[in-house]
């Protein structure tokens, strides 16, 4: 490569993919090189292809190379910066821009963070959203014999499309989870996703129906806004915390580190604001001892990301995968001929240029996006509820 790279094209692909839609995006340039980024906020991809198209007015033409300036310019021209729309928009291109300069290159993305610090990708699997009580505990034996040394399980409700009551919830989850440690042993990492639908006394209650050393962590167990609700908390357990998987900037990080709150980083690349602002986030994180333990529910495209991510990180815990979930069908060969593949409970770090993974355009163009919504949860006195 001789000449500056252009940007010729910034193309959005909201795409329904096995349950759910995926919002991927292309960056071409005037040399044929191209890059795949995606966006993590599920279920509002209109909005993201919306705020995309806003960028792409003014990113046609500049250098994809720059891709640290180009951040600063689409987070700060404008009045209303940032937020989880914008941010999502901002992260699809962020990465797809790391895949171009990587194929330009020659080099795996993860070169341009710094180079890998280690050569495999631990993950931890789930128990599903379907599998409550013994049920639960035995897929979580099964996973335990795949080899998985840590695992996350779901709350007792978690798979309900209509009622969810808190208090019905933590008895049967806590008693789950104090049969499951009984049943796993002690040498096995044990973690539970609460997707933020307690409040904060629920959730100090649940911490004391379980016996001590049960968890290892505790996800999401209360909604984020609030950083003092999350400290309050804090004083009434000593379970460690996994939150941030919502946070959309480094801001939104700020209390949480800097206060001691919690002790892993739910961060997601394709949230926070690419990979640009992932490894900011993951520099003061390292800074304050805090572990980083990625979000990734969604695609190929996320997930390959998050690996080029995980390798060039130092304080790395575990990268959540999907893949044993088979039936929600988020890794369609078809639409991603080339992915990153488990290999036993492990990501091995490849070496392709850029993020390694490609993108059958022809058969994405032709899947149509389905309107999703998630599920309205109420209580059964008919108020609404966190989903």
């Amino acid at each position: 490569m001789t000449e500056k790279l252009k940007i010729t094209a910034i193309k959005s692909y909201p795409v329904w993919v096995g349950t759910r839609n995926q919002m991927l995006v292309k960056v071409e340039t005037d040399q044929g090189i191209f890059g795949w980024g995606e966006s993590g906020l599920s279920g509002r991809e209109k909005a993201v292809a919306g705020a995309v198209e806003h960028y792409r007015e003014f990113l046609i033409g500049r250098d994809p190379m720059q891709i640290g300036r180009i951040w600063q310019e689409a987070y700060r021209s404008q009045y209303f910066e940032g937020g989880r729309v914008l941010q999502a928009a901002i992260s699809a291109i962020d990465i797809a821009l790391h895949d171009i300069k990587g194929k330009a290159l020659g080099v795996p993305v993860y070169e341009l963070l710094g180079g890998k610090q280690r050569y495999r990708i631990p993950t931890f699997a789930s128990t599903g959203d379907e599998a409550e009580g013994d049920a639960a505990i035995e897929r979580a034996r099964e996973l335990r014999a795949q080899g998985w040394q840590a695992i996350r399980f779901f709350p007792a409700g978690q798979n309900s499309s209509n009622i969810f009551e808190p208090r019905e919830s933590i008895g049967a989850t806590a008693s789950m989870l104090n049969r499951a440690r009984e049943a796993l042993g002690d040498d096995v990492v044990l973690g539970i996703d609460y997707h933020h639908r307690l409040s904060v006394a629920e959730a100090a209650s649940f911490c004391n129906k379980l016996g001590r050393g049960v968890l290892d962590f505790l996800e999401e167990p209360i909604r984020d806004e609030t950083p003092e609700a999350y400290e309050s908390l804090r004083t009434m357990t000593d379970i460690p915390f996994a939150i941030g998987e919502e946070f959309a900037s480094k801001w939104q990080f700020l209390p949480y580190i800097e206060r001691g709150i919690h002790q892993f980083n739910r961060l997601d690349v394709c949230n926070v604001g690419g990979l640009t602002e992932a490894m900011k986030v993951a520099g003061w994180s390292e800074a304050h001892y805090v572990d980083l333990m990625p979000h990734n529910p969604l695609g190929p495209v996320c997930t390959a990301a998050t690996v080029h991510f995980a390798a060039a990180v130092p304080n790395f815990a575990w990268l959540e995968t999907r893949e044993p979930e088979t039936k929600l069908g988020f890794d369609n060969s078809d639409f991603f001929p080339v992915q990153p593949r488990l290999d036993g409970t492990d990501y091995p770090v490849g070496d392709l240029p850029g993020l390694g993974v490609d993108v059958n355009e022809e058969a994405i163009q032709a899947a149509s996006f389905r309107f999703w919504e998630a599920p309205h949860l109420k209580r059964r006195d008919g108020s609404v509820t966190n989903w």
